[in-house]
């Protein structure tokens, strides 16, 4: 609607409008009327608590400042789309690998199930209370890991828990290149709509290091100040920084020196958009196929453990 030339309240009382964004409705339209007080939309936004991620208010303000709203939109909903894909296929690649996991903890360690249906045929209940307790602890070690990681990865946590977030991932291979690729790619997008806005280039670095997603790419793009002052470039300064890889400091080397830096961030956001999710999607297919042989060697091995001790007690009794 903003690239329609829909004056911006008026989108925002047909989004509230639309039924699929019920649960949005009350934050739409305190937007709206934050709006209507004469604030902008970026303090509007930092006016409501709880509903975008930081980074997210970040890389709106910048498409505000830029004149190019529109643009910081449709590089939401290009993300978010992209991010949805992929939470859909781990959930249905996990769907199966979770069903087996919670069939594994119900029925394994076997001896306790054997005392709970013993306990049952005998009427001696206090056979089955160790088989409660310990399915009681199990599960409830499994579905707070899971609640607790979800509320971890949560985009509204404060800059310092996504700073030691961010610190965690990086002990995981595969994981930290995706996400790495993906700050990139919103670091690439907000550069983007600010060089073609007509910011100088010393305003739009710290921005975009905003809208990145990145506490340590923001931490180390602040500093860049007193290197802007004496005249050091925004590629040498990106050459001396170890985070960017050598692709894209070699591009924007290149974009700066010719004058075409726009071309060049539009094919560092495609790059860096396909390939961070690329290795996202790969990361969680290969979390299930880890979790599918684990629970298959665990299985194996109580049920080999069970037989070797029926047998051993056969023959004992031989």
């Amino acid at each position: 609607m903003i690239a329609a030339g829909v004056p911006l309240i008026q989108a925002l009382e047909m989004s509230a409008n639309n039924s699929a964004l019920r649960t949005s409705q009350k934050f739409i339209l305190s937007l709206i009327q934050h709006l209507k007080n004469g604030l902008s939309f970026s303090d509007a936004m930092l006016q409501i608590h709880g509903w975008l991620p930081e980074f997210d208010i970040a890389l709106l303000s910048a498409g505000e400042q830029s004149g190019r709203l529109d643009y910081s939109f449709k590089a939401l909903g290009d993300y978010y789309e992209a991010r949805v894909q992929i939470i859909r296929e781990t959930i249905s690649s996990l769907a199966v690998a979770a069903l087996n996991l919670h069939v594994f903890f119900l029925v394994f360690p076997l001896g306790l199930l054997i005392a709970l249906a013993m306990g049952i045929m005998q009427a001696n209940y206090i056979m089955c209370i160790p088989f409660i307790v310990e399915k009681i602890v199990v599960y409830g070690l499994l579905w707070g890991s899971i609640l607790f990681f979800i509320f971890a990865c949560q985009g509204k946590r404060g800059e310092r828990w996504r700073a030691v977030l961010e610190y965690v991932h990086q002990v995981v291979p595969l994981l930290r290149t995706a996400l790495k690729y993906l700050a990139l790619y919103r670091l690439t997008t907000a550069l983007d709509a600010l060089v073609n806005s007509g910011l100088s280039i010393v305003q739009c670095w710290p921005m975009a290091a905003a809208a990145s997603g990145s506490p340590y790419l923001k931490k180390q793009i602040s500093g860049w100040k007193t290197e802007f002052e004496a005249s050091m470039t925004a590629a040498e300064l990106v050459r001396q920084e170890r985070y960017f890889p050598e692709m894209f400091a070699n591009l924007y080397h290149t974009g700066e020196i010719s004058g075409h830096l726009d071309d060049t961030l539009k094919r560092l956001q495609t790059y860096y958009h396909e390939e961070g999710f690329r290795l996202l999607r790969l990361f969680a297919r290969i979390v299930s196929r880890i979790i599918y042989f684990l629970i298959a060697i665990v299985i194996a091995y109580n049920v080999v453990v069970f037989w070797v001790h029926y047998f051993n007690a056969i023959f004992t009794a031989f």
